[in-house]
């Protein structure tokens, strides 16, 4: 025999060594890797490629429309020639310096962010008034999402986000300049599409990693594990924002690392102490990056302390209250009240009589004023969006199935009701009855939240291509998705209805090519069709 044959017969024995169910794990597993490098892929080069496709049409038309004026000057004068297009490319270098409007932030939103990492590493300051009142930077930086109060006799203006997520990523920013000399002032799109694919990108791997081993763990059937995981790669809108600096995803990933450290101690009956620190550190983190996480901070604090409380307490808590300090703190350096700037802005009539969010700020000769402020003028001078939606019932109906709705947008979560109620009843194998009290709970407090909130915040998230404040909720209702994955599975007919929730699903994700900070389809639809107005 030759040496080809006898490693055939290796082979093949081997093989037939294996189980069918390692088997089986083994080729669910190169479907997980098979999916996850498609998602990788996907948002890596929608990072790569960031840029406000807007801006670069008025910056090139303000160049070409500087570059004729120049010329007409020139052959006016009596410039001819070779000594005519020798100026004429000297200018274009200077004028193209002058009038860049080109960035790669996508917001407001994610401009606040980058902000404050600024100006922490290249001023040494929570402060951003040297970024967005210079008139050549404004264009660029500009952004409503900022505050303005008195720090030490001084007012200044501030990012209106929570400091702790900025803080860190400050710090991925200094390391990334000492490595290679960028900065955000000089090469912003380096910077920024560096940062994206460090921070979000591994982040994402990070989740879908988790997830796997999760639905390995507790679904039954390959059709279900593979449905699970084929929604949380290709069918939410956590990769939508993978494109941009946002809290929503970062916050969804630490939910994930929480619940997955929070299973092995609940289901496994893990009781090393790192388990505890992990639930603990990163439900805490989640908080300090979305605020409304806190419902599951305490749902799942409270479970975990009645079922082991000593290493919840020894362990668990010293990871809450570590986190709880660096968000004080970082807080307390940024604007001298452990508070967020949210909680400044009902209260005064101005920044100097308590309300942070009505100002005005200079940028060069121009008087701006915020976005924010609630005069009658700035109030009608808002997106309609942005005004907020007085009725409670449109606003419960358009967030559930209405232009920016859960199940409208991704009806895919269908299932994960489903598999919800059917953990609670304990039709699922095995019991994941606890899981599911948790996830329906949490996730009923949390709309009750947004939907009873005053009318101006009742506005979808804003400019948004999905409702992007339960975003964090996502893992939730991926492990929720598993028991109706495995239901599906068994019939023909409920295989081809899970297709076609995750094939609309997909299609919300995927509608913002470039930009995740847009109108949603449905949105877009009934607006053209004159039934809603955005």
């Amino acid at each position: 025999m030759t040496d080809a044959d006898h490693q055939r017969d290796h082979v093949a024995a081997s093989g037939a060594m294996e189980s069918p169910e390692n088997r089986a794990a083994s080729i669910r597993w190169a479907a997980y890797a098979l999916l996850i490098t498609l998602a990788v892929g996907n948002v890596s080069g929608r990072i790569l490629s960031v840029t406000n496709a807007n801006i670069e049409a008025v910056e090139k038309i303000r160049v070409h429309q500087a570059i004729d004026r120049q010329r007409d000057r020139l052959e006016a004068s009596g410039l001819k020639g070779d000594a005519l297009q020798e100026q004429l490319t000297r200018y274009k270098g200077e004028v193209r310096s002058q009038l860049k409007l080109r960035r790669p932030f996508l917001s407001a939103n994610d401009r606040s962010r980058w902000c404050t990492i600024r100006a922490l590493v290249d001023d040494g300051t929570y402060a951003i008034d040297n970024i967005v009142c210079d008139p050549q930077e404004y264009p660029r930086w500009g952004t409503i999402d900022m505050v303005k109060h008195d720090r030490n006799g001084e007012p200044h203006l501030y990012s209106s986000k929570p400091t702790l997520l900025p803080t860190l990523l400050a710090g991925e920013y200094w390391l990334l300049q000492t490595c290679t000399g960028w900065t955000l002032s000089q090469q912003p799109f380096e910077v920024v599409r560096t940062m994206l694919l460090c921070t979000n990108v591994t982040s994402l791997v990070l989740m879908f990693v988790l997830l796997a081993c999760v639905v390995e763990k507790y679904g039954r059937s390959d059709w279900g594990r593979m449905l699970v995981m084929a929604t949380a790669t290709l069918g939410t809108f956590l990769t939508t924002f993978a494109v941009t600096l946002n809290n929503h995803l970062i916050a969804a990933v630490c939910v994930m690392v929480a619940l997955f450290a929070a299973a092995a101690i609940w289901y496994e009956g893990r009781r090393a102490w790192w388990w505890f620190a992990l639930a603990g550190l990163f439900a805490a983190l989640a908080v300090a990056i979305e605020l409304p996480v806190v419902i599951l901070l305490v749902f799942l604090g409270v479970a975990l302390l009645c079922k082991v409380p000593r290493p919840t307490l020894a362990f668990g808590l010293p990871a809450v209250v570590l986190v709880v300090v660096a968000a004080a703190g970082t807080n307390y350096l940024a604007h001298r009240t452990v508070l967020p700037p949210y909680a400044y802005r009902a209260v005064g009539e101005d920044w100097q009589g308590g309300n942070w969010y009505t100002y005005s700020f200079q940028v060069g000769d121009v008087l701006k004023e915020s976005y924010w402020n609630t005069g009658t003028t700035n109030l009608q001078a808002r997106s309609a969006i942005d005004r907020g939606d007085p009725s409670i019932a449109r606003y419960a109906f358009h967030c559930l199935i209405g232009h920016h709705g859960i199940f409208s947008l991704t009806p895919i979560w269908v299932l994960s009701v489903a598999g919800v109620l059917a953990m609670v009843t304990s039709r699922s194998a095995p019991s994941l009855r606890a899981a599911g009290w948790l996830i329906g709970i949490v996730s009923v407090l949390c709309f009750l939240f947004y939907l009873f909130q005053p009318p101006e915040m009742r506005n979808y998230g804003g400019m948004t291509s999905g409702l992007r404040w339960f975003f964090w909720l996502i893992p939730l209702w991926l492990l929720g998705m598993v028991p109706a994955g495995d239901w599906t599975a068994g019939n023909r007919k409920r295989r081809i209805l899970a297709i076609i929730l995750l094939a609309i699903s997909a299609l919300s994700a995927s509608y913002p090519t470039w930009n995740p900070w847009t109108h949603p389809w449905l949105a877009r639809l009934l607006d053209h069709l004159g039934w809603v107005q955005i």
